[in-house]
């Protein structure tokens, strides 16, 4: 159920638009889309969120279908929710609880359970009263997984103690990902973070471009916990590709507060390649939501590469002037981005180097193969005569070989 809000504030997404993606949203975690209503209203009711009418009107949709839930694209109020639920007789959430729902589902680790399970309490607590037996009922079906299985009488305090100890949990958490970020720091290897809208392709080509096995498939959030792994530019530089979670439009704020652990990947990266689903018409809209959540973590000001993916797809369009073309389902344009991936990173400048290397010192051999790209390579008398490109770090343990251009 959508509302096409007359005085809509600069919402680059049109009402069709954010019901079709509610859709898109629900049948990810799993529901059977019988049917989508949009109502036009300049204002919410305040028992309701849409007119009396219209409800009298979903509620025979839920009879004659046999409907099990039925969900609302805005956000509902603690009243709203307990009208519409006793009014239409079966499970009603909003857009918000549907995608904390989706996280619930996919999250694999502890990490990310303990994540997805603090912002649903944090959303639920003051949603507690009214909302009859919905809150304690268990087993299958969208919105009870997770901490739904809260029984109604479990009273304030006990929820507050339980989000005291997801918070510290978290908080462990993320000083256990900031001394693994730190060991990683001393070696030193460089983090270019993917970020994108959820289902724009970072998984696809996270995989294509690690050899990962990281999940990727059409659902949305298909990808919750963050996957770090090192991988290989042209010049031999080895650096640390993280994929993370997807973005997405009103992505709820106690989400961005609850993956803030996660979402430090992001801000200590020194590059972001943002993917955008090229294919998609509302591939502007998606970008500029993912900006939107960028500067809430205060990651705006890093820098980035625009990467357009699903080049192969029908519909693709043109990317726009400093954008990559690719394919990650295929691997077109990917030798491009990963030169470019060198040129935009921070750091370390290439130097081209002259080596003399003896036959007999496979140690240096080894570590011309492993640190820098092999422009040409000769045999003369008893040594190799080799001109490479390499970083001014690789160049400082191999300088006593040769001489640089």
């Amino acid at each position: 159920m959508g509302v096409d809000w007359r005085r809509r504030d600069g919402s680059a997404f049109t009402a069709e638009e954010s019901l079709e993606e509610l859709g898109t949203l629900a049948s990810s975690a799993g529901a059977d889309v019988i049917d989508r209503q949009m109502q036009a209203r300049e204002r919410a009711d305040s028992a309701y969120l849409i007119g009396a009418g219209k409800v009298d009107e979903l509620a025979g949709l839920v009879r004659g279908f046999a409907i099990d839930v039925v969900i609302f694209d805005d956000e509902l109020s603690p009243t709203q929710l307990r009208n519409l639920e006793r009014k239409l007789e079966a499970r009603v959430l909003d857009r918000t609880q549907l995608i904390l729902d989706i996280f619930a589902s996919r999250a694999r680790t502890r990490e990310g359970q303990l994540q997805v399970e603090l912002a649903q309490l944090q959303y639920l607590l003051p949603r507690l009263t009214g909302r009859g037996t919905a809150m304690s009922r268990l087993g299958g079906g969208i919105g009870t997984r997770g901490p739904g299985e809260t029984k109604l009488e479990t009273d304030r305090r006990r929820i507050r103690t339980r989000l005291a100890h997801l918070e510290r949990s978290i908080e462990a958490v993320r000083g256990t990902r900031g001394t693994q970020r730190r060991q990683r720091q001393s070696v030193p290897l460089q983090t270019v973070a993917l970020v994108g809208y959820t289902n724009a392709g970072k998984s696809t080509l996270f995989n294509r471009l690690t050899g990962a096995g990281v999940v990727a498939d059409a659902r949305m959030f298909a990808t919750l916990d963050p996957t770090v792994r090192t991988i290989v530019l042209p010049s031999r530089r080895k650096i640390l590709l993280s994929d993370t979670v997807g973005f997405i439009r009103n992505l709820p704020t106690t989400l961005v507060k609850a993956f803030r652990a996660t979402l430090e990947e992001v801000t200590e990266a020194a590059l972001l390649l943002h993917v955008v689903d090229g294919a998609s018409e509302a591939a502007d809209v998606a970008m500029a939501h993912v900006q939107t959540v960028l500067e809430e973590i205060g990651a705006q000001g890093t820098r980035q590469l625009v990467v357009w993916n699903k080049a192969d797809a029908p519909g693709f369009v043109a990317a726009p002037p400093g954008a990559l073309r690719v394919s990650a389902m295929t691997g077109l344009g990917l030798d491009a981005l990963l030169e470019r991936i060198e040129t935009e990173l921070p750091g370390e400048a290439l130097v081209k180097m002259r080596l003399r290397i003896p036959v007999s010192d496979g140690a240096a051999m080894n570590r011309v193969h492993e640190q820098a790209r092999i422009l040409s390579k000769e045999l003369v008398d008893d040594r190799y005569e080799i001109v490479a490109e390499m970083t001014e770090a690789a160049a400082k343990g191999l300088e006593h070989y040769g001489l640089a251009l």
